[in-house]
């Protein structure tokens, strides 16, 4: 009992989607029982397909996929799956294979969705042809559909059909297969198209497959392991199988001594290479049917393909980029008995390759691709070949064959193959790291002079071009030596694009060199000192104390990398920034760190004063580099070396004198510029000084750039006008306006540059230019600054005292605290007085509210940052502005949160856990407490905003006018200089664009707000939402500028009482915190007294009592012993006997606490409550002293109290007599030593 399993890889359309085409991978399994069948299921063995198609055993299942033809004249072979018997062959049409398992894998889905375990497969079509004239067959390929050329069909049919033979018209189509065996050894089969119609298979057994099994339980019953019942079942089931069309061999190999083994055929399916038991490996010609060639020594030997197309030239594509690229193909042989892996170019090729591996590997070649795969599916696929790997069980290690296609041209006479050999070698000693200058300059100049195809010389000599290791003298002499040998040649022989190639690159080397040698410390610069220009003192003087500043915030280590080490410009990143183009050098764009290197090897030396400058500038002029690159090269090394820059004070005449010599440089300046325009030279110079976040550098440059301009104005002036006329021109004003702009980026990126506190939120450095500010937006600058104060943790207050101060314009030094905090108000204040409208108040405080709940919002544990951003919002005294903020930072940040904070108390019914907050929130339960004290701050500042102080505060009335509509909008202004910044809407932009909100909406909230915060601050059991009724749960969590429909009129008065008495829970709350920490001896914060007037106005909107609420918190503040407190509360309250009565009964538990219930009873004290009249002994016996929080009070508090009772309550009340008694035990206990 034998069994086979083969797996294919078949295409399958929205099945999985990551895969590009997505892949459904099946497992083809031949199985050879007790019924013979061809079964198929996936890969969780759940079985899709089984079907009988031959009652033999099956020797082999082979694969033909789609092949996309490489050539207009191929014919489309179309996939196949082949299934080999002894004496028969059955082939299945792929696309009908396909389309079959998609139905039965749609059948699986559908019974497996609706509980069922049956799916009826349908039967497939296939051909079915008899191999005859063979006495064994192990082994098969098919060629597919073939048509033979006209005079091989007359060959044919005059030797099948003798003289008199007929010939159709047209050579009919035929489907191709060869067999391995015996007798003969080879066989050839031609099946003429039409000769055969398809046949209908039956289903093999009434499939009843579990949709839940795995492969090893569904293949139990395949193998044959079934009990003797279920076997004579499926005999009675067995279908009728479709006898064989019988099919002659049309011509073999005979030999009756060899037996062939196995078949591989090539990807082309024009060859096929053949093992036998003679260890041969035969190559044949599948068209002609003919051996040409034969390897000996391979027993066992396993055989793969391998099709390599050849890369194409810049050459080849420029002459003929329509023809089609060639392919090589050769033939992977594993000897398993030698334990070596050969490669053999084809037909007549040589070995190529020879591998030693070891004597257990096993050579994977599939021969196959993906399945379901058609001329529609396929386009746009790229065309690749089938992998060749090998398999080594020992050590588990896959090692893939890859061949160059160079290889298939390596015979005596292919240059092509020795200069790929040279190109080889050259590259070997390249990569070697210890190689003498001199032997790598012999051995490079040797190999580029014997390559002979230019597009590899070309090729060998870049890569020498780019090494590393190779010196400038090296490149140098085996550049030359090739370009001489080049223009010894015949000239029409010779590459052009190889020649100019070279002669650039010479020219490129003779610059470096020149330039190196102008840099070297020995030389010292000639020239003499240019004079400074006019005017540039005292800009500097100027700008002198804003640098230095800079300089000493810039001062601080910093970490540096190897790369953006100063040492010398590799001659490899030369050479890679510059190129020829027409004659003319110029620079590669390439990113700003190339350009510094660049600038910094040719100007640094200039700069620094260590290079003669007048020679440096005419050897680049020479060069032919543009005056326009020689400017960008310059500005870039300037503009990144910054704090070398500051370094050097004679940097700035240098860099003048540079600039200037540029500037009188042919083609530099414009000859019709006539300084009532702006010139492009100097516009370049603005713009790389307005985009460069090197401040300080950008400044200088520009102050330098803007004097030589000046003087060439001048003299241009005079040189046209002989009178003495001030000159006004268009590029100075542009120069005053950038460098009023440099300046004021200098003083904002000094304070940007303050180190944030130890273990602050924030990253690096922000670094800033003109550029960014102008792109920023009208709030750029207060958003900069913004970001910065939340960095340095600076509070509300002390930005407002900043403020005040620079508001009174009162000297700073005298109100500074020395440290750091000094350093950061006075650049603070710089600033401010550089942008006095961008930096106004109210827009930075606008900016500060809303960087905090930024910050926030990330973080949400730190309540802090939502406190100071509602603080900051307080701050703002234009109503406009922060009506709109607030009303941003609601809908943006905080309505979501509070929703879900609101909902979870609802599903919980009380405080909620930390874990629950968390889930749902986003927060601990300690944050979600300041968060929600947080948003009642929000909603009031709202509230006043929006509110007119005129009418009372009820909810039911519309909004009045309110203080956004008695002041007038400001102006989102910024200072002249700045006037062009477009970007994005400022905070400030937005705030005025927000809608006005529905107050009563507002205050609707803020109670919910309010409820919430008290509940997590005390710990109460609470259901918020169901306070209120249908109307009022509707309308939370609206968008507050809509008109909601609001409870009106008197509320259920069910409603009411849940609403007084978590009221009431509230006050107990907070008197209980409010004892403890007197007892504690905390100071009480003055948020902790707000919650008594918190619940009174709660009260008036919830329709309670209030005078309950005050009576109740009366009663709770003597219960906890603070007396002190409830007298000033009693003072407000209106109903004193209901108060009175309440009151008496709680000085009865204190009497009868230090009557009955106290630990230090006296005789006296029991003589006391013998002479009490009996109604009153009664009454204190019936008191229940444990409801007392605080029941020890002193007599005189007590005795305090019940005077109060006493002037409460009217003489004609029914508990008078029973106070003026319970004074007088009172004071009869106080009396007692």
């Amino acid at each position: 009992m034998s069994y086979l399993i083969k797996t294919r890889p078949i295409s399958a359309e929205q099945t999985i989607h990551w895969f590009n085409p997505p892949f459904m991978y099946v497992c083809m399994c031949v199985c050879v029982c007790v019924c013979v069948c061809v079964c198929v299921c996936v890969c969780s063995g759940v079985l899709l397909l089984a079907q009988l198609l031959h009652e033999d055993p099956v020797l082999q299942l082979k694969c033909r996929t789609y092949e996309i033809p490489r050539h207009p004249g191929v014919t489309e072979q179309h996939e196949e799956l082949s299934i080999l018997y002894p004496a028969a062959l059955v082939t299945i049409d792929g696309f009908s294979l396909f389309q079959s398992l998609r139905a039965c894998r749609n059948q699986v889905a559908r019974a497996a969705a609706a509980g069922s375990d049956v799916i009826q497969p349908p039967p497939l079509a296939y051909k079915k042809w008899g191999l005859q004239d063979m006495d064994k067959i192990t082994d098969h390929s098919s060629i597919g559909i073939t048509t033979l050329s006209v005079f091989d069909q007359m060959k044919n049919a005059s030797m099948l059909g003798g003289f008199h033979a007929s010939v159709k018209g047209s050579p009919p189509a035929m489907s191709q297969y060869i067999t391995v065996g015996g007798g003969p050894y080879t066989g050839f089969y031609y099946a003429i198209e039409g000769s055969s119609q398809p046949l209908l298979s039956h289903v093999a057994l009434a499939v009843a497959s579990k949709l839940t099994s795995a492969l090893f339980s569904a293949a139990s019953g395949w193998l044959g392991w079934k009990s003797k019942n279920e076997e004579e079942s499926v005999q009675k089931q067995k279908p009728k199988v479709e006898p064989a069309t019988g099919l002659p061999v049309r011509f073999g190999l005979p030999d009756s001594r060899r037996h062939g083994e196995s078949i591989c055929l090539s990807p082309c399916n024009t060859m096929a290479g053949v093992t036998d038991d003679f260890g041969r490996v035969t190559l044949l010609d599948v068209a002609r049917g003919i051996a040409i060639r034969m390897w000996k020594g391979y027993r066992d030997a396993q055989l793969g393909w391998v099709q390599v197309s050849e890369a194409r030239g810049e050459r080849d594509l420029a002459t003929s980029p329509s023809m089609p690229r060639r392919h090589a193909q050769f033939l992977v042989i594993y000897a398993p008995r030698r334990g070596i892996l050969e490669v053999w170019g084809t037909q007549h090729g040589p070995r190529v390759g020879a591998f030693t591996v070891g004597k257990h590997c096993r050579l994977l070649y599939a021969g196959h691709r993906l399945m379901g795969v058609n001329s529609v599916t396929s386009q746009g696929w790229q065309i690749h070949t089938q992998q060749v790997c090998l398999f080594d069980p020992v050590n588990g290690a896959l090692r893939a064959v890859t061949i160059p296609f160079h290889l298939a041209l390596s015979d005596k006479k292919s240059e092509r193959a020795k200069d790929m050999h040279l190109l080889r070698r050259l590259t070997t000693l390249l990569r070697s790291r210890e190689v003498e200058p001199a032997l790598l300059e012999s051995e490079a100049q040797s190999v580029l002079l014997d390559i002979k195809h230019p597009a590899i010389k070309k090729q060998a000599l870049e890569s020498l071009l780019s090494n590393k290791n190779a010196p400038v003298s090296c490149l140098t002499n085996v550049t030359r030596a090739l370009l001489a040998s080049l223009k010894e040649q015949d000239p029409e022989a010779v590459d052009e694009s190889l020649l100019q190639f070279c002669s650039s690159q010479l020219k490129l080397l003779q610059l470096y060199t020149d330039v190196q040698l102008l840099h070297t410390p020995d030389i010292s610069p000639t020239e003499p000192e240019h004079p400074s220009f006019s005017g540039i003192e005292e800009d500097l003087a100027r700008v002198g104390p804003v640098l230095q500043r800079y300089t000493e915030m810039n001062s601080r280590p910093c970490v540096s990398f190897a790369q953006d080490s100063s040492g010398p410009l590799p001659v490899r990143t030369f050479l890679s920034q510059l190129e020829w183009v027409n004659g003319e050098l110029r620079v590669i764009k390439q990113p700003d760190t190339d350009w510094t290197q660049l600038g910094s090897f040719l100007f640094w030396g200039c700069l620094s004063g260590q290079s003669p400058l007048q020679r440096v500038c005419e050897t680049l002029q020479e060069s032919g580099i543009s005056p326009q690159q020689l400017l960008s090269l310059l500005l870039s090394g300037w503009l990144n070396k910054e704090k070398d820059v500051l370094k050097y004070p004679d940097a700035v005449s240098h860099l003048g004198t540079l600039l200037s010599t540029l500037s009188s440089m042919k083609g530099a300046v414009d000859e019709s510029w006539d300084g009532q325009s702006v010139s492009p030279w100097w516009q370049q110079v603005r713009t790389a000084c307005v985009q460069s976040e090197s401040t300080a550098a950008a400044l200088l440059a520009a102050l330098v750039a803007h004097r030589v301009a000046k003087n060439s104005i001048t003299r241009l002036a005079e040189s046209k006008f002989q009178e003495e006329w001030e000159c006004v021109s268009m590029e100075l004003e542009q120069w005053v306006v950038c460098i009023k702009q440099l300046e004021d980026v200098l003083a904002l990126q000094t304070l940007l540059c303050l180190p944030s506190p130890q273990g602050s939120t924030g990253g690096a450095v922000t670094r800033c230019s003109v550029k960014t500010l102008l792109e920023s937006g009208r709030g750029g600058v207060a958003d900069y600054v913004s970001k910065l104060i939340f960095r340095q943790g600076m509070s509300p207050d002390v930005l407002r005292d900043i403020l005040q101060r620079r508001g009174e314009n009162e000297p700073v030094e005298q109100q500074l605290q020395q440290g750091k905090e000094e350093k950061l108000e006075e650049l603070l204040e710089c600033v401010c007085q550089r942008f006095p409208n961008s930096l106004s108040p109210d827009v930075l405080f606008a900016h500060c509210s809303w960087e905090n709940v930024v910050q926030w919002n990330k973080d949400p544990e730190v309540g802090q940052y939502l406190e100071w951003s509602v603080e900051f919002l307080k701050m703002i005294s234009n109503p406009h502005i922060q009506f709109g903020v607030s009303a941003m930072m609601w809908q943006t940040f905080i309505v979501k949160r509070f929703s879900a904070a609101a909902f979870l108390m609802e599903k919980v019914g009380k405080a909620p856990k930390d874990r629950l907050c968390r889930r749902d929130v986003g927060m601990g339960d300690a944050a979600m407490r300041s968060f929600l004290g947080s948003s009642v701050q929000l909603l009031q500042a709202l509230m006043e905003v929006s509110y007119s102080s005129v009418l009372p505060s009820f909810p039911f009335f519309s909004r009045a006018d309110s203080a956004v509509e008695e002041v007038s909008a400001p102006d989102v202004c910024v200072e002249e200089v700045w006037g062009g910044a477009e970007g994005p809407v400022s905070i400030v932009e937005l705030a005025l664009d927000q809608r006005s909100v529905h107050y009563p909406l507002v205050q609707h909230h803020c109670v919910l707000a309010s409820l919430l915060h008290a509940a997590m601050t005390f710990s109460l059991r609470l259901k918020p939402l169901s306070l209120f009724d249908s109307k009022g749960k509707n309308a939370f969590f609206r968008d507050l500028s809509s008109i909601q429909l609001l409870p009106s009129g008197d509320m259920d008065h069910s409603l009411v009482a849940v609403r007084q008495e978590f009221l009431m829970n509230v006050l107990t709350g907070w008197v209980k915190v409010l004892a403890e920490s007197e007892e504690n001896g905390v100071k009480h914060s003055s948020t902790e007294d707000m919650w008594p007037s918190v619940c009174m106005e709660l009260s008036s909107i919830l329709q309670v009592n209030t005078d309950i609420l005050r009576r109740h918190l009366v009663c709770e503040l003597y219960n906890q012993g603070l007396d002190l407190r409830a007298e000033e509360v009693m003072m407000e309250v209106q109903d004193k006997d209901v108060l009175g009565s309440q009151l008496l009964v709680l000085t009865g538990q204190r009497l009868a606490f230090s009557l009955l219930h106290s630990q230090s009873q006296t005789k006296p004290n029991m003589e006391l409550l013998a002479r009490l009249p009996p109604t009153l002994c009664t009454w204190l016996k019936a008191m229940d002293p444990s409801e007392l929080r605080c029941p020890s009070v002193p007599l005189s508090q007590s005795s305090r109290l019940i005077n109060k009772v006493i002037e409460m309550l009217p003489e004609n009340h029914g508990q008078y007599s029973l106070a003026l008694h319970l004074l007088e035990a009172v004071d009869s206990l106080h009396e007692e030593p």
